[in-house]
């Protein structure tokens, strides 16, 4: 595959490649067809959106959104957003198609080419569709407010008096006298800003929105015709092997290279601390890396796996208050029964299939990236940095990206790829082995939780005091209708000052919420088990929040759920949970082997209300990778080292999901009238740890604090009952 047929993914490649320049050149090169650009005050709205959500990443004032319809009648649409397998390959198309009424086959995308697109935040945090969707929506009820009035003047009749459906504008009262949106924008090129906002369709008006479809990507992906960046050759291009420390904290002392220069046709590049042997192939260049003598200081530390959680609640700053009502000394008076539960999770690896990889050519003052990462325009900004070109001179182009989770947020592949292509004079692949995926991973924090919490004589919740340590606040205001509560997060985010962590830390899907979500939702099982209560009645009971109620209910209804109190010796377990304004509710049904701490999760009910639902078939899948993911963290992934160092290399320590491990899983669709479309990429993993741990507890009568629950910490809990 040529690197010049990654313009566009899996779609018509009917663009010329832009130079890098201003805004006048930009959309001076994109030629014949109607442009539209949608104003500054939608994405501001969008960004203040972000903020009061929580978010870091607000959108600049200069955000545009574009679509582009050519003189044939196809529509480009162009998105600085990625896709890595969450499905906006499919529903952006289908939002677009809807509101600007046109075929839904006469839709081609640009994703994450950074000459070609707008600049956006990247991608992450389900906000594709809940925050870039109502932008890109508007955009397209502006294009097809400006088509009708140019086909008003085209056709010499009254805008009032005009129809558009399928890419064509035809006269009500005349159905021939018609004219097709390419006969419109042929020869033309027309600049239009959004005055107001559009006039969106209504609900009751959709006929692509909410219709199940299979993913665009699906077939190519399938059959093994997905182009990844490791796919991408150009000519004389050279595969580089970058030198690895054996620890992050490594100072690199001396290295001598002599030996890799010996073998034919290696070129051996050291800037700094950046060590690399490059090769036309890359067996040589690996060969030829494992010469390299080097010597590194490594400092003496005692933090491992098992002494972190000690750690953590030594360095945890100052609590800051994310949310409290009422008083806790008033709830803890009148609290019959008091609970104080301490829960843990273990550092987790992203794990992806594709691991970081990046390909870069250098011309002249230029330079363009193919690389395998989650925020190009942030990895346009590094790159030019590290080379000392201006931003406008560099390109990044993001094909197919075979699962990032949050971890492809850092593009230091992509980094070391240019600077040695700058280096070598040539076109040069960084494609990080399994090993080094592990190492420069950047994993989900291990964290700790403390909470106290207390039950009154009829069963009611009436104090919680949630302390979250170093998992961030996501998640942990909980939901329940508890009137003296006080949640602190040390600190607000995940990382922490220097010293906290022997490695980088970064967000893992759902940052933060899978944590929170383990430890609410255990103890509100302790409680519910304490007021010998159903667990799931013990929700309805302390739930005033309507759309939980909504969802919990509908989940126990596909469950056939039959209440008894827990332990029941069923293994049956609930959990709650809200992520990306999406509502989430799940019931598990699992099998313990008492002798050698072993379960097996059988049945998996997730119930999900994400407002609108875009796609459905999408979203569908989205829950089942949420749900099969969400295994690992919860039975296995745990990242292990020694100070600096990750003693995991490989998947023969660091244990994934497998297929055999996979449940039934069955998932449930409650679409909230009231709300617009939410984030359906992540909210149901959050819950998958507490789920199963309460429905461990409840057929063995254990109870699990730590994540992830191994077999060994299974069988140590069981003994304990």
């Amino acid at each position: 595959m040529k690197a010049e047929d990654y313009l566009t993914l899996d779609f018509k490649n009917d663009l010329p490649i832009l130079p890098l320049g201003s805004r006048r050149d930009f959309l001076g090169g994109l030629g014949g067809g109607i442009l539209i650009l949608i104003s500054a005050g939608d994405f501001l709205e969008a960004q203040e959106t972000v903020r009061q959500r929580g978010g870091a990443f607000g959108l600049p004032s200069d955000f545009n959104a574009f679509l582009r319809i050519d003189e044939d009648g196809r529509v480009t649409c162009f998105t600085g957003k990625i896709e890595m397998g969450q499905g906006p390959i499919t529903s952006l198309p289908q939002m677009l198609a809807e509101e600007l009424e046109t075929p839904l086959d006469s839709v081609d995308l640009v994703m994450g080419d950074t000459s070609r697109c707008p600049w956006d935040m990247g991608t992450f945090g389900s906000m594709t569709t809940r925050v870039f969707g109502p932008a890109f929506r508007a955009a397209a009820a502006e294009a097809k407010a400006v088509l009708l009035e140019l086909a008003s003047e085209s056709l010499k009749v009254s805008q009032s008096q005009l129809v558009a459906k399928d890419g064509v504008i035809f006269d009500l009262k005349d159905n021939e006298h018609r004219v097709t949106y390419g006969q419109l924008a042929k020869g033309q090129k027309i600049e239009r800003h959004l005055s107001g906002k559009p006039v969106l369709k209504a609900r009751s008006q959709y006929r692509i929105v909410g219709k199940p479809l299979v993913r665009r990507d699906g077939l190519a992906k399938v059959t093994g015709n997905a182009q990844y960046s490791g796919d991408i050759r150009l000519p004389g291009m050279l595969y580089a092997t970058v030198l690895c420390p054996p620890a992050h904290d490594a100072k690199l002392k001396s290295v001598d290279t002599s030996l890799a220069k010996g073998f034919p046709g290696v070129q051996v590049i050291q800037e700094g601390d950046l060590v690399a042997v490059l090769h036309e192939s890359p067996d040589v260049a690996e060969a030829a890396l494992d010469k390299i003598k080097a010597e590194y200081t490594v400092p003496e530390s005692k933090l491992n796996d098992k002494t972190i959680f000690e750690h953590l609640l030594k360095v945890g700053a100052e609590p800051k208050v994310v949310a409290s009502s009422g008083s806790l000394e008033e709830g803890e008076k009148i609290a019959g029964k008091k609970f104080e539960m301490t829960y843990f999770n273990s550092y987790v690896a992203h794990a992806a299939l594709e691991t970081h990889t990046a390909l870069a050519k250098i011309e002249g003052d230029k330079a363009t990236v193919w690389a395998s990462i989650q925020n190009p325009f942030t990895a346009q900004r590094e790159v030019a940095e590290a080379l000392g070109f201006p931003v406008r001179n560099v390109r990044i182009i993001v094909p197919f990206v075979g699962g990032g989770f949050g971890g492809k947020t850092f593009n230091r592949q992509a980094v070391h790829a240019a600077r040695l292509a700058k280096a070598a004079g040539k076109p040069v692949q960084v494609c990080w082995n399994r090993s080094e995926e592990f190492f420069h991973d950047t994993f989900r924090p291990a964290a700790v939780v403390k909470i106290r919490s207390g039950i009154g004589d009829s069963g009611n919740i009436v104090f919680w005091d949630y302390d979250v340590l170093f998992a961030s606040e996501r998640g942990a205001p909980q939901f329940y209708a508890i009137p003296n509560h006080r949640t602190t997060a040390r600190p607000s985010g995940w990382v922490g000052p220097p010293g906290t962590h022997p490695f980088e830390t970064g967000a893992w899907r759902a940052p933060g919420n899978n944590t929170n979500t383990f430890a609410r939702e255990s103890q509100i099982d302790i409680m519910a088990s304490a007021a010998r209560c159903d667990p799931v009645e013990f929700r309805l009971k302390n739930l005033s929040d309507a759309r939980m109620v909504r969802i919990l209910n509908a989940a126990a209804e596909r469950f056939g759920w039959v209440p008894a109190r827990a332990p029941s010796k069923r293994g049956y377990g609930v959990a709650c949970g809200i992520d990306a304004g999406t509502y989430v509710a799940a019931i598990a049904e699992v099998a313990v082997n008492h002798e050698n701490g072993t379960v097996q999760v059988k049945r998996i009910v997730c119930a999900q209300d994400m407002g609108l639902v875009i796609n459905p078939e999408g979203s569908r899948i989205q829950m089942e990778g949420c749900v099969t993911m969400g295994l690992g963290y919860t039975l296995t992934e745990e990242v292990h080292f020694q100070g600096g160092k990750v003693l995991d290399t490989n998947f023969d320590t660091y244990e994934i999901p497998r297929f055999s491990w996979v449940p039934k899983i069955e998932t449930v669709l409650v679409e909230s009238e009231e709300a617009a479309p939410q984030g359906g990429g992540e909210p149901a993993i959050v819950v998958m740890g507490a789920v199963v741990a309460n429905a461990i507890h409840d057929a063995t009568g254990a109870r699990l604090l730590q994540l992830p629950m191994t077999p060994e910490r299974v069988k140590a809990a069981i003994q304990k009952v």
